[in-house]
């Protein structure tokens, strides 16, 4: 199959670059603004309106800082959780005020206000006993967990400013935990690890509890992220009329099961998991007291799709646009990949032109998976070589557009992180959007 047209082009280089590698780009929830994470023990804050660099965060690691993680839901103020190398997540504050820097940027060593501008470091969490690899908070803003080369996830609460807990201790993986991504609808926790497997844990009981486990990539899973919250419904409904008893039957089936989770490892697959609903899911326990964790809690998930293979080295990073439900994927290749799900081609008497068989590729170069009745599959829609020159993307994302020439409302940007120390901002085809 010949490759398809590239259909990324090159916004921006974010202002200045990094001396260092960068590990992670993290978007800010309501701002234009990211954060990345770099080897040089700082986190450099850019701006999406002007693509010029805010703040350089220092001081708070003694060694690389490997990922960052904006807290949602905070009123007048920036939370940002940081992991490093060092063993400990820091939580850095900063008052937004009424100046919106971010859209008349800031020259690089400025000196005005910094005490008032600038971020300042709020307290460390210890207790991994390696390197962190990855944190995030929840969607509600009450926990952070933290995922570590210790093989172990953390989950901390914060009572107060400043004031965290350790509410759980998990140790179910063999091997260095590489990413932790929670449910966008539920506090549901998900970890990938080294161990080839991916794992998701819940509270039951006021005890956190591994609640699922799925294997099926044959190597390290690098990432995971879910599908935005009621995407299925967004996405596939659009063109509601004259859709048949199998897509209705689909998309009834998709809401049952809630968001969707996509995953991706050093076998250079990206693969798609989905829940089985349960039976009577509303059905509550019996009530009657018991130290033995209740079966009731566990959870069925099964691999949805396995994406084109598209990469031919280990995919560290892949991201689900909550707008559109594109998936984008990026790795050791330099590659970024862009995928599209449509409803499957019918033939005349109503069947899908291809014969699925699990992990097969089509000729077409689409996925297939079980059965061949699922009604939609995935496609390539658009991917660009060397799109850090010759080295690694370490993370991709998508973020709100926010320059100037944004050409829509809601419009979307990839953002790529590289080990050359570059952030980069591709724009996608509108022609892509449409199809």
């Amino acid at each position: 199959m010949s490759a398809p047209t590239p259909t990324l082009t090159l916004l921006s280089t974010l202002s200045p670059p990094s001396n260092s590698r960068t590990w992670q780009t993290a978007p800010h929830p309501t701002q234009p603004v990211v954060a990345t994470a770099c080897s040089d023990r700082s986190v450099r804050v850019y701006s999406l309106t002007s693509f010029t660099l805010l703040h350089s965060i220092t001081g708070g690691h003694k060694r690389s800082v490997r990922s960052c993680s904006w807290k949602p839901h905070t009123q007048g103020q920036s939370v940002l959780a940081t992991g490093s190398f060092d063993s400990s997540a820091g939580i850095w504050r900063k008052e937004d005020g009424d100046r919106l820097e971010h859209e008349v940027g800031r020259q690089v060593g400025d000196e005005e206000d910094e005490d008032a501008d600038e971020y300042q470091f709020s307290c460390i969490l210890d207790g991994h006993e390696s390197e962190i690899k990855s944190l995030t908070w929840s969607p509600s803003g009450q926990y952070l967990a933290t995922c570590s080369r210790d093989k172990s996830v953390w989950i901390w609460e914060e009572l107060e400013d400043d004031n965290f807990e350790t509410v759980a201790v998990l140790q179910e993986h063999d091997g260095d935990v590489k990413c932790v991504a929670w449910h966008p609808e539920e506090d549901l926790l998900v970890s990938t690890s080294y161990d080839d497997t991916v794992r998701f844990y819940r509270e039951d009981q006021d005890d956190w509890v591994q609640v699922a486990v799925v294997e099926g990539h044959g190597m390290t899973v690098w990432w995971a992220e879910f599908e935005g919250s009621g995407l299925s419904k967004l996405d596939f409904r659009r063109q509601i009329e004259g859709l048949e008893e199998k897509q209705l039957q689909h998309i009834e089936g998709l809401e049952q099961s809630g968001p969707r989770l996509a995953t991706c490892s050093d076998d250079c697959t990206v693969r798609i998991w989905r829940r089985k609903p349960r039976e009577g899911a509303n059905a509550q326990n019996s009530g009657m007291p018991s130290i033995i964790r209740s079966a009731a809690i566990d959870e069925d998930w099964y691999q949805d799709a396995i994406l084109p293979r598209a990469h031919d080295r280990a995919i560290y990073s892949v991201s689900w646009s909550r707008t559109t439900g594109l998936l984008v994927s990026a790795g050791s290749d330099g590659k970024i990949v862009v995928y599209q799900e449509r409803w499957r081609a019918q033939e005349a008497n109503g069947t899908a032109q291809q014969t699925a068989m699990e992990g097969v590729e089509g000729a077409d170069g689409t996925a297939v998976v079980e059965s061949g009745t699922c009604p939609t599959e995935w496609v390539v829609v658009a991917e660009i070589f060397s799109a850090h020159d010759v080295f690694e993307i370490n993370h991709v994302t998508w973020a709100k557009r926010a320059d100037k020439g944004k050409r829509w409302d809601g419009e979307e940007v990839i953002v790529s992180t590289g080990d050359e120390g570059e952030v980069r901002v591709w724009t996608l085809d509108e022609a892509v959007l449409k199809a």
